[in-house]
């Protein structure tokens, strides 16, 4: 069973894609064919998608009708030719491969280009929620990737910030940074890994953050972001 196999239920209704974001990560891609490794229900999959790449049963399952055509794998062992894609996709998975190093050699086979939606876990202090309440996130994360400094280089990749609008309608982890009672809300949990990982491990920071709220010390502590339009809190995309 994969990890998504366990987590991955209500991805179609938590996880749906945000507008702004992807049209971000369709100018990264530009023209050709594509290949979406990791491609879950199918959030931010072009419509030049030729192919989806996913190794869970329930995601799959979740993929809307109409969308590309699907084949059940590992991101580390593609069943594809090589140079058979203009541009591999890989958005918000790599943190959840086995082994980066030979999926991200698997993504440059298949494909003359790629493009990878990810977060640097190097940023986490930008974000209130994992600096205040969750640290146990950011040290499971750095168990499994680096800084994101430690691909660039070896990648050659070009990098952008990609901003989180305060009212992104894609629920990852940074999603309600503008909407902090979000958190408390099993539904909203339900879409985003670390919460999963975590399991009874953060509730002490979940107690804690219903407490900041009810006394208006996070609203005190983070006057700052009240009014932005939106945040950079470490998501990015590499280029290659």
């Amino acid at each position: 069973m994969t990890t998504y196999d366990r987590i991955g239920t209500t991805y179609a209704t938590t996880r749906r894609p945000d507008p702004r974001i992807k049209a971000q990560i369709e100018r990264a891609i530009g023209l050709g064919t594509v290949v979406n490794i990791g491609a879950g229900a199918g959030s931010y999959e072009p419509s030049a998608t030729m192919l989806a790449v996913e190794p869970s049963a329930v995601m799959i399952a979740q993929r809307p009708r109409g969308a590309a055509p699907w084949i059940q794998a590992t991101a580390e062992a593609l069943p594809l030719a090589d140079d058979a894609y203009d541009v591999a996709l890989a958005a918000l998975t790599i943190h959840h491969w086995p082994d980066l190093d030979r999926g991200l050699a698997e993504l440059r086979r298949v494909a003359r280009r790629v493009v990878i939606l990810t977060w640097d876990v190097a940023e986490a202090d930008r974000f209130w929620l994992f600096r205040d309440y969750l640290p146990e996130s950011v040290a499971y994360d750095r168990t499994r990737f680096g800084p994101l400094a430690s691909l660039v280089a070896p990648l050659g990749a070009r990098v952008e910030a990609v901003p989180v609008p305060h009212d992104c309608c894609d629920g990852f982890a940074g999603a309600f940074w503008r909407r902090p009672e979000a958190y408390l809300d099993p539904a909203a949990r339900a879409g985003m890994s670390n919460f999963a990982h975590l399991g009874d491990a953060a509730r002490p920071g979940l107690d804690r953050l219903a407490a900041d709220l009810a006394s208006g010390a996070w609203h005190a502590r983070n006057v700052d972001v009240l009014d932005r339009d939106e945040l950079d809190l470490g998501y990015r995309l590499l280029i290659l």
